[in-house]
């Protein structure tokens, strides 16, 4: 049997997601896309985990887009079904926080993956495009809308149209992606960031991000009524009293996530 795609390895409460196809700097195949499906699913279900960082294997590529070789065999039931677009849609809806650490090129349903994280951070050799106007089609798996929404109509629309690389500080200054550090420092700053997270009340995090996703897709004045309902249920759990008591009395925080 052949080696996983994907590699998934836990510690301290982080999962790291690697697509471990070097060889093809880490293009998404069919298989690869079945191999993270499962893979959300374990790690959602996995109270061991509550940060999930997704990267690629060696130095030369984050995830250089979907895999050429199957694209010449693609239907309009392929785009109807998507299930490039379907499984990013769950990692945009995932429960826990995501990172994408970026090292090296992010193409194409690369960049759409890490555009569905809710961190993007890159190495300064990163490089990012959605060149599948080159092949004729176009960014099918959430890009022309996920893009738009992070860097605005009319710069995504010209890197769409023209399928261009943008660098890492590019990225950093249109809002593609959150930070930029050395190469040899990525995952040493993903690491930082995850012990940030893990140190504050699980739930409250949990809700954070769905308030901020559902609002984001409704009015203001909707998104803010779901900001007090989601705070009305926080200020009824015990890490709500820990977290006051912890700050009273000048002490760490001992979260259960109750």
């Amino acid at each position: 049997m052949s080696a996983p795609a994907v590699v998934v390895r836990t510690a301290a409460r982080v999962a790291v997601v690697t697509i471990d196809r070097p060889a093809v700097r880490n293009a998404l195949s069919a298989r690869v896309v079945a191999e993270l499906d499962a893979a959300l699913t374990a790690l959602r279900d996995d109270d061991a985990v509550g940060v999930v960082v997704f990267t690629g294997a060696g130095d030369r590529a984050f995830i250089a887009g979907a895999d050429i070789g199957e694209l010449k065999d693609y239907t309009p039931r392929t785009a109807l079904e998507s299930d490039m677009q379907r499984l990013f849609d769950r990692i945009e809806e995932f429960p826990k926080p995501t990172i994408a650490a970026v090292n090296g090129v992010a193409l194409g349903g690369g960049c759409e993956l890490a555009m569905a994280c809710d961190i993007r951070v890159a190495a300064e050799s990163a490089r990012f495009a959605l060149p599948e106007t080159n092949l004729a089609v176009l960014p099918g798996a959430g890009g022309t809308q996920r893009l738009a929404r992070l860097v605005g109509t009319g710069r995504a629309i010209e890197l769409i149209l023209t399928g261009r690389l943008a660098d890492a500080q590019e990225a950093l200054a249109i809002g593609l992606v959150t930070s930029v550090v050395p190469d040899d420092r990525l995952m040493e700053e993903v690491h930082r960031l995850t012990d940030q997270i893990l140190a504050k009340g699980p739930l409250a995090v949990r809700l954070a991000k769905l308030v901020v996703r559902a609002g984001m897709d409704a009015d203001q004045r909707t998104g803010q009524v779901v900001e007090r309902l989601a705070q009305a249920l926080l200020y009824t759990t015990d890490d709500k009293r820990e977290g006051a008591e912890a700050f009273l009395g000048k002490r760490a925080p001992e979260f259960t996530g109750t």
